[in-house]
């Protein structure tokens, strides 16, 4: 049973180092996660937008009838 409690204790003082990190690091990793996903919804707008200026189908439902069926076909 003794061997037992310093297994546990062990593991428990393992993750309290292990954890230690974050008294460093405090709340810097979670802003950077923030602002790099900020700026990855951005480039990605971005480059949708490029993406649909490009695009030669039109976004209303009436005008898109039938267009995937004839090749070559540009709607605007």
């Amino acid at each position: 049973m003794h061997m037992w409690n310093d297994f546990i204790y062990s593991v428990g003082d393992m993750f309290q180092w292990s954890f230690q990190f974050y008294d460093q690091v405090q709340n810097l990793f979670n802003n950077f996660l923030i602002l790099l996903g900020f700026f990855g919804f951005g480039y990605w707008m971005n480059i949708q937008h490029k993406l649909n200026k490009k695009a030669n189908v039109s976004f209303k439902a009436e005008e898109n009838v039938g267009w995937y069926k004839e090749e070559n076909k540009q709607l605007k």
